[in-house]
């Protein structure tokens, strides 16, 4: 927050000169931490606003013609969804959505999701990295081998996984990959970013013109005209704060304090976990269910009487209760949200 502050002081003065002079160019040192950090060359990595602006240039951006078909989960992020539903109303591209397990019996079982369903007219894979309606943790490796195997292109949705799961580039194997920043990074709120594999960049469309002698330069995903410096100058800072705490040791305390609460709700008879508890399935997100009380009463009364945040969900198919400690939250504060849940389950 201070290198963004300061940052947007002095772009604000003197935008002319600072901002293009001094501010702009340091994107490149942004470019290269986060490089570092994903495990890719910096050229296969542009800095972005935020996960949405990412995956819609990589799924409005990917030439397709109609017929073509699009394959997704129905929990994959609305605003993926909807880029995917404007292609299909405009271009005749096919978007087929298919329901998940909340939770799954394993990974073997989402795999097999994706594999049952993929045709000769199946072109794309969306896979979302980290489920953000319960945490579940997508087996993307495998999904993306299996995309290969058929001649797929698969694009991978990073919102809820980078800075807070341990892994690289290619651990996953993947071309595509967008996410925010802050989220779990703890950049600012603006920031994010698309890597793509050097030799599909000359292949994927910008969202905004660039010109052709960029078609194979990642810079092309960032000419979006004039905008603050501050905020991906500041991803430098956050980047040095995540590589300080370590990522392992991050994911290992979010694990911890999850498994905390389940460990203690679990105890409760009208308790019902939407997230496998599976490390391998997992996080720091988790979700539950309190049956005989909407999930909306559930975190009304958490926060106007035990002053606990939680995010209620609601679908046709399934209602929980999304619970996101972070790496600052107590001991004392998880078991708090715990005491409030069981005096609510006993009323």
């Amino acid at each position: 927050m201070d290198a963004l502050v300061r940052g947007l002081s002095l772009g604000n003065e003197a935008p002319s000169f600072a901002m293009w002079r001094w501010q702009e160019p340091r994107i490149e040192s942004a470019r290269a931490a986060l490089a570092r950090m994903f495990g890719c060359d910096p050229e296969e990595m542009a800095v972005v606003r935020n996960a949405s602006e990412a995956l819609e240039t990589c799924l409005l951006g990917l030439p397709l013609k109609a017929g073509d078909q699009v394959l997704a989960t129905d929990q994959d992020y609305p605003r993926m969804l909807t880029a995917l539903r404007q292609r299909q109303r405009r271009e005749g591209v096919e978007l087929v959505t298919f329901p998940i397990p909340t939770p799954p019996r394993d990974a073997r079982q989402l795999v097999d999701a994706y594999a049952e369903r993929i045709t000769p007219r199946t072109r794309v894979l969306l896979v979302s990295h980290v489920i953000n309606l319960t945490g579940l943790v997508m087996p993307v490796k495998e999904i993306v081998a299996l995309g290969r195997r058929h001649g797929c292109e698969v694009i991978v949705d990073g919102a809820h996984a980078f800075a807070q799961l341990p892994f690289t580039r290619d651990e996953l194997g993947c071309d595509y990959y967008g996410t925010s920043l802050h989220k779990w990074l703890f950049a600012p709120i603006g920031t994010g970013f698309l890597s793509v594999r050097r030799e599909k960049i000359a292949g994927l469309w910008p969202l905004m013109a660039a010109p052709a002698e960029m078609d194979a330069d990642i810079r092309k995903f960032e000419e979006i005209g004039t905008h603050p410096a501050a905020p991906h100058n500041a991803i430098v800072e956050a980047v040095a704060f995540t590589e300080a705490l370590g990522v392992p040791r991050k994911a290992a305390r979010l694990r911890y304090l999850r498994e905390r609460w389940m460990s203690r709700l679990a105890a409760l008879p009208r308790v019902r976990f939407l997230t496998s508890r599976d490390p391998a399935l997992s996080c720091g997100l988790g979700s539950f269910a309190l049956d005989g009380i909407a999930v909306e009463e559930l975190g009304r009364r958490l926060l106007e009487k035990h002053r606990v945040f939680v995010t209620p969900i609601v679908r046709d198919d399934f209602q929980c209760v999304r619970v996101t400690p972070s790496v600052y939250t107590t001991l004392a504060e998880v078991d708090a949200f715990c005491d409030g849940v069981e005096r609510i389950a006993r009323a």
